[in-house]
């Protein structure tokens, strides 16, 4: 349950490990290490690199359905991977300090977000979010990327959920003009900002490179309200986040919402701008 209260989630921007994960890693390790085989040796018989095998044992990554049940076959067919892996609780990819907030999204039946730093996991493509994955320091490695891409790719399901969910964006259109990861990845993201602001559920609105009067200073923010009918909200920052439930502060957040609403372009008028904006050479 979540306290009534704002919470401050933790510092540190990279996905950190469960306790589960390193428990399961754990086995796989005193498995491996049993039957006299290296990781690289393991890696060859489960069809994963030797890198792989180090991130599950160290606890880092979510092993795939088929690397455990390859290494349960490797590994004397105890049983034992099967289970632990039953038990498993870690969303790879994500921070920890956002998973929290995971949780809710998967109940929500509201959804509003205001980005001015990145278009919004739900509506990137995947070109868009690798790019971004890269750009941000420190160096990751490659399946680190390729984690966190999953991870932020496999979220966008909820905008097909059932019953749906009504989701509101609001971008800044400094965020397109940015061309982040080259001229070709920007028309593929405006080509899907169109088509996913043309769902049912789906509202999008850009807000204008010129607009004196901006409610949203302060930063990017969401919110969320739950079948119970209760907002939350959340903001994030460098190397954490903040789940806010206290309902004062739930307030201030909606109303900032509210105003960016009335300043952002309105749907219509944001679809002819990207429009406009993929038509240009």
């Amino acid at each position: 349950m979540v306290a009534d209260s704002t919470v401050g989630a933790g510092t540190g921007g990279e996905p950190d490990c469960s306790d589960s994960l390193r428990t399961f890693g754990a086995v796989v390790q005193a498995l491996r290490e049993h039957a006299g085989l290296s990781r690289a040796e393991l890696g060859e018989r489960v069809r994963f690199s030797k890198h792989t095998v180090a991130s599950v044992e160290l606890g880092r990554r979510m092993p795939d359905p088929a690397f455990v049940e390859r290494a349960e076959e490797a590994l004397g067919n105890t049983g034992a991977l099967r289970k632990a892996a039953g038990h498993l609780a870690r969303q790879p990819g994500l921070a920890a300090w956002f998973r929290q907030w995971a949780r809710l999204e998967k109940s929500a039946i509201t959804y509003w977000t205001y980005e001015c730093r990145v278009i919004p996991g739900f509506l990137q493509t995947e070109a868009y979010a690798r790019a971004i994955t890269v750009s941000v320091p420190p160096v990751k490695e490659e399946e680190q990327v390729d984690d966190q891409v999953a991870a932020r790719l496999e979220r966008q399901q909820l905008l097909d959920h059932k019953p749906p969910i009504a989701f509101s964006f609001i971008i800044e259109q400094a965020l397109i003009e940015r061309t982040t990861g080259g001229d070709d990845v920007t028309r593929e993201l405006i080509d899907h900002l169109i088509v996913q602001s043309s769902r049912f559920n789906v509202e999008l609105q850009v807000m204008p490179l010129r607009q004196p009067d901006h409610a949203g200073f302060d930063g990017p923010l969401m919110l969320l309200e739950t079948p119970d009918h209760r907002w939350f909200g959340y903001a994030e920052g460098q190397r954490g986040g903040l789940l806010v439930t206290n309902p004062g502060e739930v307030s201030i957040m909606f109303q900032r919402y509210a105003k960016l609403r009335s300043q952002a372009l309105n749907p219509e008028d944001s679809r002819s701008l990207l429009k406009r904006m993929r038509g240009a050479p």
